[in-house]
């Protein structure tokens, strides 16, 4: 094999932006692509469609289409049971995130991919492939800022007007989305949070549903995290704020270290902040602090397709993938406990209780005013939608 067969399922905004990625790679080859909405296919260009099998049967697509390997890019609810119904059929999968609304859900889908161990399974975690979060995440993991004490995460730039939500009736509602800017805006800065510090023991949120918009679910988040080694984190989220913030700032033994607006700076202690306290016979004076600029390469203008590309090493040549689909559960409980926490207005300790927090969601699903049908939390609501 020279190259890998990709599909698409869901050809909505991301789906269709996967089109083009996947048609550029040097080791991949489109071939199918599936829809429930025939419409859909007008998104994609003329002669790219044309060499392509269209499909609106997710069912027939996997059984049918000559792929090796499938793009999951379809709203929310429905990614475990396309994941699923793709493993069952031999095929590689990347599933766009989050890899599922709940915990519980995510357990079942794992639970799955483990009867597969000969096939490559990742998640759409892009921002693991960004130079500087890469940066970061060899910084702490080198021990070149010591030992972590606070984190702080300020992520408001992701500001949504009303006409966004009103463009599908699936979005901001507990039937068609499952969550608001903690499932849709922010698993990729929980999955950077885990990846870079690991999961905390305990999680105090406050949750604000439709603050700033007329939705029912959250669009502002405010969290409190503990940590098992003793750190302490801070998450705060919003779709609501012009203009917004997306500043990290990480404070350790050695220093303290900021990524926002594109920069990474080190203000580094010549003396590490344990030993100078214990040590200096200063009441009020600081060890001398260097002032470093972290140089970064520009992150890539399509880290989705740094993300297949890598998918694709790994089914030709065995390379190790950057994003497993398997951490996407990390990334989703840590949102899962700011919602309970919100909802509860009580800390809430890790790892969460999948099944309390599956009937409470399922409450909210089942009076959603966006409801069509009646469903379960932990089915799919509305078929395989494609408004992704």
């Amino acid at each position: 094999m020279e190259k890998v067969k990709f599909g698409i399922i869901g050809i909505g905004n991301m789906g269709s932006a996967h089109v083009v990625n996947i048609s550029n790679l040097k080791n991949c080859e489109l071939t199918a692509v599936c829809d429930i909405n025939p419409e859909a296919f007008k998104r994609i260009d003329e002669g790219i469609r044309a060499k392509l099998k269209l499909f609106t049967d997710p069912e027939k697509f996997l059984k049918e289409a000559d792929i090796d390997a499938v793009v999951i890019s379809v709203p929310h609810y429905s990614h475990p049971d396309l994941a699923i119904l793709a493993m069952r059929q031999g095929k590689h999968i990347i599933v766009e995130k989050p890899i599922a609304v709940h915990k519980a859900e995510a357990e079942r889908m794992i639970a799955e991919a483990k009867k597969y161990p000969e096939l490559k399974k990742s998640a759409m975690f892009n921002q693991r492939t960004i130079p500087a979060h890469k940066k970061i995440k060899q910084m702490i993991d080198s021990g070149e800022l010591g030992k972590i004490s606070r984190v702080n995460w300020i992520i408001t730039d992701w500001f949504r007007s009303q006409h966004y939500y009103d463009s599908g009736d699936w979005r901001a509602s507990w039937r068609g989305e499952g969550g608001g800017v903690l499932l849709n805006q922010c698993p990729h800065q929980l999955d950077l949070m885990q990846w870079f510090f690991g999961m905390p023991c305990k999680v105090r949120a406050t949750a604000k549903f439709g603050k700033y918009h007329d939705i029912e679910v959250e669009d502002e988040v405010n969290a409190y995290l503990e940590y098992p080694d003793g750190k302490t984190g801070n998450f705060i989220a919003s779709t609501g704020e012009i203009p917004g913030t997306n500043r990290l700032e990480i404070m350790a033994e050695r220093g303290r270290l900021v990524y926002e607006d594109g920069r990474l700076e080190f203000k580094r202690n010549e003396v590490e902040t344990g030993i100078f306290c214990k040590t200096t016979d200063k009441a009020f004076g600081l060890p001398d602090i260097w002032q470093c600029e972290i140089p970064v390469a520009p992150g890539s203008p399509t880290p989705h397709k740094l993300i297949v590309e890598n998918v694709a090493e790994a089914i030709l040549h065995g390379a190790e993938l950057l994003a497993p689909m398997e951490e996407g559960i990390n990334a989703l409980e840590l949102g899962n406990a700011m919602l309970l926490s919100g909802w509860k207005e009580e800390t809430v300790t890790l790892p969460i209780d999948s099944a309390e927090y599956a009937a409470r969601l399922g409450k909210l699903v089942e009076t959603s005013r966006y409801r069509k049908k009646s469903v379960s939390a932990a089915g799919n609501p509305d078929g395989f939608s494609s408004s992704f």
